[in-house]
């Protein structure tokens, strides 16, 4: 009961930081992008190659404040920039996959992403790429994978039977995951798994067999808990992708009363 109450106890604190600023409140900043296609491969959250398939590549670096020490990663943002000769009204939307450390810019966007907020207009795209850097105004939306569900990754650092690093995969949703917990498929003996950094979580006690995951994430004015039964097998691979059979799509709603979410047209 008392391990239990700590538990309880922690994700509170999760929960409580994880929101000290509404996210889909309306932000103005100034946007630039990598020059370098190597970099969206490097990023912070530690998706790797996979990063430039998330939202055919839009993707950015977010400052600390919305990278949340990893638990910002995966989050997406819906992003417009504010020169009316060059920049559309609907912009595009990105997810967080790199940590921005510089305090010239809130989003450091792809090329593709950075292109995308252009008029449809020949010609548009390049000569906002000549900007370099651009006034913008972004919130957070939901990320929205359609039908499907949530993936786990068995990272490379993961050595059988004794450590475990996954990183989780197309979480939707408005949300964040701030703890996850691990059990052999069938058993009720939970343990807790910790954000070793960005998006990879992982657990030195790792139980014997089938193994199933609860995830909690932030919802609505408090926190919800996803149960994912049967994740892993029990012959478990390294590099492999494995469905988790559920999918999130709350909203978290911390901090946003004095929102005006009409703002934004």
């Amino acid at each position: 009961m008392t391990g239990w109450f700590v538990f309880l106890v922690a994700v509170v604190f999760l929960l409580s930081s994880s929101a000290d600023a509404c996210d889909r409140c309306l932000h103005l900043s100034k946007a630039s992008y990598f020059t370098s296609a190597s970099a969206l491969s490097s990023g912070a959250c530690a998706y790797g190659s996979l990063a430039t398939g998330f939202f055919a590549g839009h993707i950015a670096a977010a400052v600390p404040s919305i990278y949340k020490d990893g638990a910002g990663c995966g989050s997406c943002f819906q992003v417009r920039c504010n020169n009316p000769k060059l920049c559309s009204t609907k912009g595009t939307t990105v997810m967080v996959t790199d940590l921005n450390k510089s305090n010239k810019t809130d989003l450091v966007l792809s090329s593709r992403a950075f292109r995308a907020l252009a008029k449809p207009v020949i010609g548009a795209d390049r000569d906002l790429l000549r900007q370099g850097i651009v006034d913008i105004e972004y919130r957070r939306v939901p990320c929205d994978y359609g039908n499907k569900k949530m993936k786990v990754r068995v990272e490379e650092s993961s050595k059988k039977p004794n450590y475990l690093a996954i990183k989780l995969l197309y979480q939707g949703g408005q949300t964040e995951v701030v703890a996850i917990d691990i059990a052999q498929v069938g058993s009720s003996n939970w343990g807790y798994m910790t954000r070793s950094h960005g998006a990879v979580w992982v657990t030195d006690k790792v139980p014997t067999g089938a193994l199933q995951f609860r995830f909690v994430f932030t919802a609505g004015y408090d926190g919800k808990m996803a149960l994912s039964p049967r994740v892993l097998p029990a012959n478990w691979e390294v590099g492999k992708i494995y469905d988790a059979g559920v999918q999130i799509s709350d909203i978290a709603q911390e901090g946003c009363d004095s929102c005006d979410d009409h703002i934004w047209n």
